[in-house]
């Protein structure tokens, strides 16, 4: 194979390449969570385009172990969330855990399709275009993050919201 130079390099780079900062998510809530999904959107400042494995079983055979596809696994989802004075997000995301699992008596809601919720994650082009989508089904908080607080702080509050879900889909998976 010939070494390829610049201009062939640039010119299999289309578009210029996805950019990791133009994406939008969109975190649905249950409707007790009383979640605003347009500020949720807004301030969510970073994410992830999701990752799965399929898992490897070894079959032992005369002497060897066989190699074949197991099980799919989804990493969990984590999203940053800028928090406004009005702790708007993150009262939302705290009233949802807490249908889940309340504080002081340790029960919640039962039936999953009470809790879970679906959210999005779309990557977009210079344009502004949707280039690629994820959906991800079954979503539900599994940690809040603290947010540190100090006298020497200068910067804006961030949380981060780690997510388990039941599967993602894409435009190239069914």
């Amino acid at each position: 194979m010939a070494i390829l130079g610049v201009d062939d390099f640039k010119s299999k780079l289309v578009g210029g390449g996805a950019r990791s900062n133009l994406f939008k998510v969109t975190l649905n809530f249950p409707a007790y969570a009383q979640g605003d999904v347009e500020l949720s959107s807004f301030m969510c400042k970073g994410s992830q385009l999701p990752g799965s494995a399929v898992a490897k079983l070894e079959i032992p055979f005369r002497g060897r172990n066989l190699a074949v596809a197991g099980d799919r696994t989804f990493e969990d989802w984590t999203v940053t969330i800028i928090n406004d004075t009005g702790f708007e997000v993150r009262d939302a995301m705290e009233r949802w855990m807490d249908g889940i699992s309340g504080h002081a008596v340790n029960t919640g809601l039962t039936n999953p399709s009470d809790y879970k919720a679906d959210g999005v994650v779309e990557q977009l082009d210079k344009d502004g275009s949707v280039i690629k989508r994820y959906d991800f089904r079954g979503v539900v908080p599994n940690n809040i993050a603290a947010i540190d607080l100090a006298y020497d702080g200068t910067g804006i509050e961030e949380f981060a919201v780690t997510f388990g879900y039941d599967y993602w889909e894409s435009n190239t998976t069914s």
